[in-house]
């Protein structure tokens, strides 16, 4: 590995700059939209915007990859991710934002699936595991001080959209000088609804209603922060803080997702989850204090649900199949955060800032009951079959190439690798 750090680096860098820029560029939105009185409904469809470009970019990205080639790819990605946000401050109406929004989750997925894709090829499958954990903290890191530099700024104004859009730019020049040789082609997301249930019920049910929740969460949050009276400082404080408690609380859920059974463990998650939505439903807490630690605990809980659904799922896959039931389950994901920022949006419109958390109980609620009901028909796996919880950045950046980074095929690869060393020996 040591080899090849500078490539590592440069990866590691331009995927650093991209998520930096993303953390700016999807809290400002929201925010300047509701100071220039566009309606909860229209900013809850630039969340939906930027699910459906995600989702488009995870399945049409390989596609223009195999045509142009990784650098070429990336530096058209972070070109059109800096110009929706640059177009976003001179072009001041909800219907450009939410087209604009949408190229954004287009480029971000793309550029994000090649830095993976290169990682990957970098990297032997024996430390693959640690690189994904590296760049796994850098992109938090980096997503999380894009959010905070708006309470450091204290203001929306034009000077944040270009900040943003000059690290969507600077996020291409570390692959753009890099001499590295052109990696290989990048995995492609599908859609088998069938396959899927037939391999874990929860698992598609669940993640339905997680991207229905997070991605109002994600999208609307910083709305509801504002209705109630937080300042620009504390907006961010509130929407940084779920993400790193929800960094941190994978440990130990991970932990004990891989020592219980799953469906177990994600039923406490969820349980934990609802007490902090009814909480935020029925108190309406205007003490900042208070608030940042329900946020906490909120946080710690939903950014945790995804991979336990990740793990259950790969538990009951057949071999050979764990990256397309990961991929599949990340569209399921992304299908989610469609719905859940419109049906947000209307509730907010009709019942105020409660209106978002309305939302986030019933679908924690039907995670509850679903699960009960499945755990009633199927047996657990047992300990020796199952697989291990794999740490996933907290956000809606997942692709089907992390499914690859992060080893969830880690023995397959393994295998290849050892096949790769005998014939080199042989030869």
């Amino acid at each position: 590995m040591n080899k090849n750090l500078f490539p590592l680096l440069a990866l590691l860098s331009g995927s650093g700059f991209l998520f930096f820029a993303g953390g700016i560029n999807g809290l400002i939105l929201p925010i300047r939209g509701a100071d220039e009185g566009f309606s909860t409904f229209s900013l809850g469809l630039l969340g939906t915007g930027w699910s459906v470009g995600y989702i488009l970019g995870c399945i049409y990205a390989p596609r223009l990859v195999s045509q142009v080639g990784h650098v070429r790819s990336f530096g058209a990605m972070a070109a059109v991710a800096s110009l929706s946000v640059l177009l976003s401050a001179l072009i001041i109406s909800p219907a450009a934002w939410i087209i604009l929004r949408s190229l954004a989750g287009f480029a971000f997925a793309g550029a994000a699936m090649i830095v993976e894709g290169w990682l990957t090829d970098k990297t032997d499958a024996k430390s693959r595991g640690s690189v994904f954990g590296i760049y796994t903290m850098v992109n938090l890191a980096a997503s999380t001080m894009g959010q905070v530099s708006l309470a450091v700024s204290g203001s929306i104004g034009v000077e944040i959209f270009i900040l943003a859009g000059i690290f969507y730019s600077l996020a291409l020049l570390p692959t753009a000088v890099s001499a590295s040789v052109t990696p290989t082609p990048i995995v492609e997301a599908k859609l088998d609804i069938k396959e899927l249930w037939r391999n874990s019920p929860i698992a598609i049910v669940a993640i339905l209603f997680v991207g229905i929740s997070n991605g109002a969460f994600g999208t609307l949050g910083a709305v509801y922060a504002k209705d109630i009276d937080l300042s620009i400082t504390e907006i961010s404080i509130f929407m940084s803080i779920p993400i790193l408690a929800g960094a941190l609380a994978q440990v130990p859920i991970g932990y004990l997702s891989d020592h219980m059974d799953r469906r177990i463990v994600l039923m406490g998650v969820c349980a934990v989850a609802l007490v902090a939505d009814v909480a935020f439903v029925m108190s309406s807490p205007d003490n900042v204090t208070h608030l940042i630690i329900l946020a906490a605990v909120f946080g710690s809980t939903i950014f945790s649900m995804h991979p336990i659904l990740i793990a259950h799922a790969n538990d009951h896959a057949a071999p050979g199949s764990s990256l397309r039931v990961s991929g599949g389950l990340l569209l399921m994901l992304g299908i989610g955060s469609v719905i859940g920022p419109i049906v947000a949006g209307i509730l907010m419109s009709v019942e105020g800032p409660s209106g978002l958390f309305i939302l986030i109980t019933a679908a924690h609620a039907v995670i509850i009951l679903f699960t009960v009901a499945r755990t009633l028909i199927r047996d657990a796996v047992d300990r020796k079959d199952k697989g291990y919880f794999i740490f996933l950045n907290p956000t809606r950046n997942s692709t089907p190439q992390t499914s690859v980074l992060s080893g969830i095929s880690t023995e397959e690869t393994i295998e290849e690798e050892d096949k790769s060393d005998e014939s080199d020996t042989k030869s």
